[in-house]
């Protein structure tokens, strides 16, 4: 009677255990505690990116029609710098670039050195306009950060550069980009790099899990970014033993599945004889 016991509340248990969904790859599991609109920070709704060294930036300067011919001085030809391979959200077939210097600087025509780094987009708008007051009255300037990019690497389908014209990429837009994580990818522990034009990096890792993600300052991605997805447990163990290793240990597995089953069967055919 008590092995009939036994295997009733084993069977039944074990089912229902290889039916379960695992909760580790899921996103946002705790959304439904927040009402139907999530406030967010300051910081997160401002997202005005920040010019760093290294930059490649398009500037385009216009004016009333009366003062066209003065503003054709401060403008460069447009260049393609379409390489092929890159995966991008948004694409631009020709621009005009200029490349902040290691001294924060970019030469611009006419005016010569200006100093950007440092700078938030709008900031730079306003000084460039202040630059060139004196030559044109009322001039209209158009920035992008045309190397706008983050770097996915690690767990996810499609890991590179992700480049993004429209200036503004939130952490769920690069791994939408990236082709989602793999089912090995470790949703609780995102790791975001981010190098500062002082020299220090900032790191600060994230759960997808959790809704919380919305909430942090570092939702929203700066140019060069890098985002680190670790592989969860299983692929860690994976990692630890060969194809050959894997294959062996399947076989005893099943070896030992089938013993298991056969020795259930077994016991519960005497048990009822008795």
């Amino acid at each position: 009677m008590k092995l009939k016991i036994l295997l009733i509340l084993i069977f039944p248990a074990f089912f229902f255990s290889c039916m379960s969904v695992p909760k580790n790859i899921l996103y946002f599991q705790d959304l439904d505690k927040y009402s139907q609109n999530i406030q967010v920070e300051g910081d997160l709704k401002a997202n005005d990116p920040i010019i760093k060294r290294n930059d490649e930036l398009s500037i385009t300067v216009a004016a009333p029609v009366l003062n066209q011919e003065k503003v054709m001085q401060f403008n460069l030809p447009p260049v393609s710098s379409m390489t092929s391979g890159d995966r991008t959200v948004e694409r631009q077939a020709n621009v005009q670039t200029y490349i902040v210097d290691q001294d924060g600087n970019i030469n611009f025509p006419v005016i010569g050195n200006i100093a950007l780094a440092g700078l938030t987009k709008s900031q730079a708008v306003e000084r460039i306009k202040q630059s060139i007051s004196n030559y044109v009255d009322n001039p209209i300037i158009t920035l992008k950060i045309f190397s706008f990019k983050v770097i996915i690497l690690g767990e996810v389908r499609i890991p590179g550069s992700i480049y993004a014209s429209q200036e503004k990429m939130s952490i769920l837009d690069a791994i939408g980009a990236a082709g989602d994580l793999t089912v090995y990818g470790n949703r609780k522990n995102i790791l975001l790099i981010r190098e500062n034009d002082n020299g220090t990096i900032d790191h600060v890792r994230f759960d997808l899990t959790s809704s919380d993600l919305f909430k942090s300052p570092y939702f929203y991605l700066q140019q060069n970014d890098k985002i680190i997805v670790e592989p969860n447990r299983a692929r860690q163990l994976d990692g630890k033993f060969g194809a050959a290793d894997g294959y062996r240990l399947s076989i005893i597995s099943m070896i030992f599945g089938a013993i298991s089953v056969f020795t259930s069967t077994a016991i519960a055919i005497i048990s009822l004889k008795k």
